[in-house]
Order: structure tokens, then sequence, then C-alpha cells
């Protein structure tokens, strides 16, 4: 009985492999039409991972501009902390030297702040006047400094690595005029 089987399954292996080769092959088209569907299909599945591609990129543009700040803003609170109890302490202390030399802590704290991102104070006293880093208030009359330097700094100016972001105020000497 066991060789009828092996004979049966022997001849339906002949028949369906007799049957698969019988299959007719494809035309030269047919197989064009295949390929032409595969590399469709490719071409619209790299154009939606493109697309979705750029719409993650602009999204965690937005975000780092939007949060840009956080990690300053994050340095600057300890500072405003110890600025608030300066000023509670300075409700009630008698002593004005101790209150002068906790405010100059706090303002070191905050330039070091502004120092560890990258701004930089502009200095201008005794430089020749440069319109690109300082802002003119005027001219004094001046016999003992050189004609068109800094003379007087009203207000300081600060810059961000290369870039001003303030220019200083400044008053610039000129000489006399002789009467």
């Amino acid at each position: 009985m066991n060789d009828e089987k092996d004979l049966d399954d022997a001849v339906s292996t002949q028949a369906s492999e007799d049957t698969e080769s019988k299959a007719p092959e494809p035309s030269e088209e047919e197989k064009l039409r295949a390929q032409v569907a595969e590399l469709k299909d490719k071409l619209l599945r790299g154009q939606a991972d493109w697309d979705n591609s750029r719409k993650r990129i602009l999204k965690d543009k937005e975000e780092a501009v939007r949060y840009a700040s956080e990690a300053l803003l994050e340095k600057l609170l300890p500072v405003l902390d110890n600025f608030e109890m300066g000023m509670q302490a300075a409700k009630t202390a008698t002593d004005a030297k101790a209150i002068s030399q906790g405010f100059e802590m706090v303002l070191a704290q905050l330039h070091q702040v502004l120092r560890d991102a990258g701004v930089e104070g502009v200095d201008a006293m005794g430089h020749a006047f440069d319109p690109h880093r300082h802002e003119a208030l005027g001219h004094h009359d001046s016999e003992e400094h050189p004609e068109g330097h800094v003379i007087m700094q009203t207000r300081k100016g600060y810059k961000l690595k290369d870039r001003l972001l303030r220019p200083a105020s400044v008053f610039v000497a000129r000489k006399p005029e002789k009467k």
C-alpha cells in the first residue's frame, strides 16, 4: 500500500511539474509592464519617504528656533534668584557695604553667564571711533585726546561672538575751534 501511495505522489508531483513548466511564459511586454509597475511603486515610496523627512526636518527646525534660548534662560534663573534674595536682604540690612558686595557678586555671576553664552562687552574708551561698533551721541572739544577718539561712554556696547548686539553710546573728541 505504501508503494501505491508513493507511486501516486510521484505521478501527482510529475503532473504538477509538467503543469508548471507548461504554464505560458510571460511575454516581453508583460515583463516590461511588471518592471514599470515595480519601479513606479519604488518611486512613489521614495517620494513619500523624502516628503516625510522634509516635514520632520522642518518640525525639528521650528522646535530648535522656539526653544533656542532655553539653555541660556536656565543659566539666568540662579542669577535672578540671587538678585531677588539681595533685594530682600537690602530691605532689612543696615550695612550698605554688605548690600553693595552682594550686588557685585550677582553682577559678576550675570557677567559670567553672558560670557559663557558668547556675549562680550565692546570697549570704547580711548579707542578710535568706529561707526560699526559705536554710536556717536555728540562731540566734545578736547586738547588732551586725539581727534576722532572716544572720550566718554554713556552706555556699554555688546557683541555676541562676532555680531554686534548693541553699539556703545559715546562722545567723540574733536579739536577745539580757534577764536
